[in-house]
């Protein structure tokens, strides 16, 4: 048996053709959709990147307990599993956050691993005698370039830039060239899982002229250059902006709509559909002015963030063109792998395989939870959806970890001056973590003054109005205490949350 997954960051679910968009090029998401099972009910988990490959290595929620941090020593890492059982597990990446301090532990647990450079600002070439421009139509951006990380940021991804004039110098390009390469070399061995994970439709939204052609203006020139990189702000700008970005983001996806179309080309030419597993995922979306708002971590985690597309095809059963409506989330793609090889689910994987998708056409999950460390508890249940904001924003929260790094930066000396040791939890395979309080906001999620909001997602599936339903919120409450209490929570998160804690039977 074999297995491939290709995972891009930031691909929004309804910018594609299979899931209803009509105006992006997309073939190859249809044809892949004709031969997979397409998930209608795909949910982010924790968010943003890092938290999402936690929870694909562990098959268990991360932002509970932890923001942005690496692989922690009592995880089960679903990569590491299967080379330890035998199966080479190779990853291909241009993700350049698996080479900071917070994702320093994530590649090496795989057999083999390829890091491809140059993507947004990846400190990756250097050229001292440039003089960096500060180009842009977002007065946010300009905001930004006063920040030394962020100018600096700007200053290597117009290097980068230079180095990938010609679309097969471009790290996309290159990411999946080399995992291409892989499947030339081990079409015929079995026992593999290759992981091609692609930064792109990631922001800046750089691409070459081949595919910005098809969705060009309604800026040009400068200005057009200037509108690929939105940042983590309200919209503050016109709709020609607006429609420009849209168009960078839509070329920029059919680029990776061409390079998927290469993956799907080299199964049919090795007539791999007859035992290889194939997953395409996401780890979020990303809001293109959508509630007034760019980006994915400033804002409410909207639907545009949260609803994510997924692609499955398991060899084993009959699933071509069909569609799931069964609830799933990141932390059930390491049970559905590990399954899949014949390899027992560790015990704290809270995770489901999806077989019971494909054999019986069963539901995982009546309800998913999701959210960023330390902002709203997200829940729904498919009819509503409920953003559980702290109601008591002063109570201190806490980072549970025994790996202090932050995504760029290991936790400073005035955040560990006061740590303790904390309990085991449930899944620490009996160690004590260190208890950190949290200093500040960490990655994403609106602030902590922002209030709760109620949303009948099955009459108003943009959340553009909310409800209120007080019968409503307290079943969702309900459902969140029931999976804090499965996932083990911090204590102190019940009352910093407003959740009644479940007992006896009621768990």
């Amino acid at each position: 048996m074999r297995a491939i997954m290709v995972m891009y960051d930031s691909l929004n679910r309804h910018m594609l053709e299979s899931y209803g968009c009509d105006w992006t090029r997309t073939p190859n998401f249809l044809r892949l959709a004709k031969r997979s099972m397409q998930f209608e009910n795909c949910y982010v988990g924790s968010m943003p990147c890092m938290p999402a490959r936690r929870e694909l290595h562990t098959g268990r929620p991360n932002f509970l307990h932890r923001s942005w941090g690496p692989i922690e020593p009592f995880d089960d890492s679903m990569p590491e599993i299967l080379k330890q059982a035998g199966v080479c597990t190779h990853l291909v990446s241009d993700h350049q956050h698996y080479w900071e301090d917070g994702g320093g532990t994530y590649h090496t647990r795989y057999s083999s691993w390829e890091c491809i450079r140059g993507q947004e600002g990846d400190p990756w070439k250097e050229d001292l005698c440039a003089v960096p421009e500060k180009r842009s139509v977002f007065r946010g951006r300009e905001m930004a370039w006063q920040v030394p990380l962020f100018a600096a940021m700007n200053t290597h991804d117009q290097v980068n830039r230079r180095h990938q004039n010609t679309e097969e110098k471009t790290a996309q390009a290159r990411t999946f060239a080399c995992g291409l390469e892989f499947i030339d070399t081990n079409h015929e061995a079995d026992n593999w899982f290759l992981q091609i994970e692609c930064f792109d439709p990631h922001e800046p939204f750089f691409c070459d002229e081949k595919y910005r052609k098809h969705f060009d203006g309604p800026l040009h020139g400068e200005d057009a250059l200037g509108a690929d990189w939105p940042p983590y702000m309200p919209v503050n700008e016109g709709e020609d902006v607006v429609r420009t970005v849209r168009n960078h983001y839509a070329a920029l996806l059919e680029k990776c709509d061409a390079n998927l179309g290469k993956v799907l080309d080299k199964m049919d030419e090795y007539g791999m559909w007859r035992d290889t597993m194939l997953i395409v995922c996401t780890d979020h979306g990303f809001l293109l002015s959508e509630h007034g708002w760019w980006g994915k971590t400033a804002m409410p985690c909207y639907n545009e963030i949260a609803h994510t597309p997924l692609y499955v095809y398991d060899p084993r059963f009959d699933c071509a063109g069909k569609h799931s409506e069964s609830f799933v989330q990141m932390t059930d793609l390491a049970p559905t792998l590990l399954e899949f090889f014949g390899q027992p689910v560790p015990e704290d994987m809270t995770g489901k395989p999806l077989r019971p998708v494909f054999e019986k056409g069963e539901k995982l999950h009546d309800y998913v939870v999701f959210g960023f460390h330390g902002a709203e508890i997200i829940v729904t249940d498919g009819k509503y959806l409920y953003m559980n904001a702290p109601e008591h924003p002063e109570d201190p929260y806490y980072e549970y970890t025994l790996m202090p790094a932050h995504m760029r930066m290991r936790f400073s000396c005035e955040e560990l001056k006061d740590m303790e040791l904390a309990e085991p939890f449930s899944f620490t395979k009996g160690l004590r973590t260190l208890k950190i309080r949290c200093l500040g906001s960490t990655v994403g999620g609106s602030k902590e003054e922002a209030p709760s909001r109620l949303f009948d997602i099955e009459k108003d599936p943009g959340q553009l109005k909310e409800i209120h339903d007080p019968e409503a919120v307290c079943r969702m409450k309900a459902l969140i205490a029931g999976y804090m209490a499965r996932t083990d929570a911090p204590k102190e998160l019940y009352h910093r949350y407003g959740i009644r804690p479940l007992t006896g039977n009621e768990i």
